[in-house]
């Protein structure tokens, strides 16, 4: 069994169909030059979820190999559970999950033995160290089957909040948790029994409360989001010795606290973009993902009966051909502000992203 191991904690650094439109002003408080920040739009919504308030958080996107426009989008609902819907933004299925936070999911997964598509999501219900929710997604009919709650090993650190997976090999899953004290810990998941298991085998500390979090599966690095400071990369691998890297600062002006989700748009074998939503100004910046280099500020608007988005904490990328309008991906955020409905989902076509950033 792989060793348990501790990072050094690390100090916080801060330094000082769709229509593109540009030269929104940016307000910061300290009055620094305003960065362009463009608008794309959104063009299709999910139902609103059941819960009041802050409910709906983060969505994951399945792509249908067999037919990519019924492919499906896993959403969360934090007071009630997880919630698939279709292309369309309908209902399909829902499992009461429990206070699902964070939610990821990865194809071709060996689920006693079979593959499948693992759905997994940290649950903040009932036990104070929290557990994961872990499901495998059913196509015919759409569903979610319950495979586990797992207790995860979170003795003398924060409650579980952010999360992501990681697919190694169809065999290695690791599920990786960013507590709100800071902690960021990797657990291994055993999906060969009938009652999964998730094992610590790493722990990383940082300064500050972290969420948003996102593997790029292609070359093994974690991205974490500490909200008020910066966005970190990693090495995923447990025995990595290699400490954290900051790969993007909080500046006040192209990044603003406080950061929620990521999402990777890949590109060739190592390449692409990495995308984090500044929540607070309603905005999401774009880095390249290979060397760090700030690309673009947006942010999305509505158009015919879609509304614009605000607030928005998770949020999801997929490549592919999706069917008309997604021909070039899918891109799907949160919506913190669907007045005068409940939180909901918008869809973005992916084709809008990759006219908006420069390559």
């Amino acid at each position: 069994m792989p060793a348990l191991r501790k990072l050094v904690s690390i100090s916080a650094i801060i330094l000082c169909a769709c229509a593109i439109n540009t030269n929104i002003a940016t307000a910061n408080p300290d009055n620094k030059p305003a960065v362009e920040t463009f608008e794309i739009q959104a063009v299709r919504e999910t139902v609103p979820v059941a819960s009041p308030g802050d409910a709906a958080d983060d969505p994951a996107i399945w792509r249908n190999p067999a037919d990519p426009t019924k492919s499906l989008i896993v959403g969360t609902d934090k007071e009630w559970g997880l919630h698939v819907y279709d292309l369309s933004g309908a209902l399909l299925a829902s499992a009461p999950a429990g206070l699902v936070n964070n939610v990821d999911l990865r194809a071709d997964v060996l689920i006693n033995g079979k593959p499948g598509v693992l759905v997994a999501a940290t649950d903040r219900s009932e036990d104070p160290n929290g557990k994961l929710a872990l499901y495998a997604l059913e196509t015919s009919p759409v569903g979610l089957r319950h495979l586990g709650h797992p207790r995860v090993e979170g003795d003398g650190v924060g409650d579980v909040y952010g999360f992501c997976l990681w697919r190694r090999a169809a065999d290695q899953v690791f599920a990786i948790i960013a507590y709100n004290n800071g902690d960021v810990r990797e657990y291994a998941l055993n999906l060969t029994t009938a009652t999964p298991t998730a094992k610590l085998v790493r722990d990383v500390r940082l300064a500050t409360r972290t969420e948003g979090c996102v593997v790029d599966d292609r070359t093994g690095l974690l991205y974490v989001g500490e909200e008020r400071h910066g966005i970190w990369r990693m090495d995923a691998a447990h025995d990595s010795k290699a400490s954290p890297v900051l790969f993007a600062a909080v500046d006040g002006v192209r990044l603003i606290p406080d950061i929620e989700g990521l999402a990777i748009i890949p590109e060739g074998k190592r390449g692409g973009v990495l995308i984090a939503s500044s929540q607070n100004d309603n905005a999401y910046v774009a880095y390249d993902l290979e060397t760090g280099r700030y690309l673009r500020r947006f942010r999305v608007t509505g158009s015919g009966t879609v509304d614009g988005v605000t607030d928005t904490d998770g949020l999801e990328f997929a490549p592919g051909d999706f069917g008309a309008p997604f021909q070039d991906g899918l891109f799907v955020v949160q919506d913190g502000d669907n007045s005068p409905d409940k939180q909901n989902f918008k869809l973005i076509p992916g084709g809008a992203l990759k006219k908006l950033l420069p390559r």
